[in-house]
């Protein structure tokens, strides 16, 4: 369906465009607990498939990472083209089929390549989602918006970590990934009879006297244009840091909080998935009205906002390792969890008022390829290939080893969004936008 085919007005009314957004962060947030659910059953998968934890690194991260940091680029280039409400639906289906698959898994290798199609499928989610909300709300409103949007992380993480911990429990984790996967085919079904296409651009001011945004450009050029963009490249580079850490802790808190501060898998699922929850939908919400409001006095707050949360959680970072039982580890991790959701929504605004509405799609989706490239892709791995090497000496201690291994780069992603600040005070495009 091509885009001249859109049924929607110029400008939808309000109460339609909420509805769009909110469904949006449904999708998503079934896209996160589809994305997440393998953390909360890692003790079981790696013992049921004799997994190490480097294995289980790769599994939780750098597998889904690889399909969906190169397949969301093309899925970019047809969704600034073409319907996007299409892509999103489509891609709903197959992440779902795949997730649901994870639980036929044999071996390491048949739940890696399963995990693969989780990234391929989940690569048509966010960017064409991103552009569409875009095209709902007006530049003032995108950071409420695109926040409203990423509750779909801590909702996702949180449903994931509840339901899987849970139904796993119950049933086993193979079931689970059934149960959990199915529901997504029908979401798939509902984004194409419910949501409306809009007019790209409709609600964006021209820049520089011009009568009509520029069309999509061909896909080098776009991403020759993203990387010559100082403003986009600096938020890339402070998103992917922000991604590192927080993907380090979202993909091992739950083995950590088991292995080694002796919490039971039941209370994991109760008391952990509440955690990641409330401090997901806190830190998400807030950050996106703090940059909205403050971001039209000083557009720098962009970035001070998420540098300020990550130089907040560094004492953390060290209480938690030191916390000698879980319910103390548990009170230290509230503040990375809540910390670490800062970055998101700013982040995603930038990205979206810094380029015209043609090329949002594609900008969404090399933000998205650096940040989880580098923070999904490594981050995990990372932890896992420390914890590995302590383990013959630390034991049940090792995973102590990886987490300190993180705090260094904490540091380095405050350092990263003031840099990114600089450049955020001197964009023109944004100073139109905003």
């Amino acid at each position: 369906m091509s885009e001249q085919a859109a049924t929607a007005p110029k400008q939808a009314s309000a109460g339609y465009s909420w509805f769009v957004v909110w469904f949006l962060a449904l999708i998503y947030t079934l896209n996160f607990l589809d994305r997440q659910i393998v953390s909360i059953l890692g003790k079981q998968i790696s013992a049921d498939l004799n997994l190490s934890k480097t294995e289980f690194g790769l599994l939780g991260g750098t597998s889904f990472a690889l399909l969906y940091t190169t397949c969301g680029i093309g899925v970019a280039y047809l969704a600034d083209r073409v319907s996007r409400k299409w892509i999103i639906g489509v891609a709903c289906a197959i992440w779902s089929v795949f997730t649901a698959l994870c639980g036929t898994a044999q071996n390491f290798t048949q739940i890696l390549l399963y995990r693969m199609g989780v990234g391929f499928g989940e690569a048509g989610g966010s960017p064409p989602s991103y552009s569409l909300i875009s095209d709902y709300f007006p530049a003032a409103k995108r950071g409420t918006a695109l926040a409203i949007y990423s509750l779909g992380v801590p909702v996702g993480s949180m449903l994931g970590a509840f339901f899987g911990g849970k139904l796993a429990l119950e049933y086993g984790w193979r079931t689970a990934f059934v149960i959990i996967g199915l529901p997504g085919i029908i979401l798939g079904i509902l984004m194409l009879i419910v949501v409306r296409e809009p007019k790209r651009g409709g609600l964006d001011a021209f820049v520089d006297g011009a009568t009509e945004h520029p069309p999509a450009p061909p896909i080098l050029k776009a991403i020759a244009a993203f990387f010559a963009n100082r403003t986009l490249v600096l938020t890339a580079v402070s998103s992917a840091m922000s991604a590192f850490v927080g993907y380090a802790g979202l993909v091992w808190n739950p083995q950590f909080l088991e292995t080694t501060k002796g919490m039971a898998a039941a209370d994991v699922a109760t008391y952990y998935a509440l955690a990641l929850g409330v401090t997901g939908i806190v830190g998400t919400v807030v950050s996106g009205w703090l940059v909205d409001r403050l971001g039209h006095k000083d557009r720098r707050w962009f970035a001070w906002v998420p540098a300020i949360a990550f130089t907040l959680s560094i004492p953390f970072w060290f209480g938690m390792l030191w916390a000698p039982t879980w319910q103390i580890a548990m009170l230290f991790l509230l503040g990375p969890m809540l910390m670490n959701q800062a970055y998101l929504a700013p982040a995603l605004t930038v990205a979206q008022n810094a380029v015209p509405p043609a090329q949002r799609t594609m900008t969404g989706a090399i933000l998205l390829f650096v940040l989880n490239l580098v923070g999904l892709g490594v981050g995990p791995v990372y932890v896992g290939w420390i914890a590995d090497r302590m383990e013959p000496a630390h034991g049940d201690q090792a995973l102590v080893y990886g987490y300190a291994g993180v705090i260094p780069f904490v540091l380095l992603t405050v350092v990263a969004h003031l840099a990114a600040s600089y450049s955020i005070a001197r964009d023109k495009r944004l100073a139109a936008a905003l």
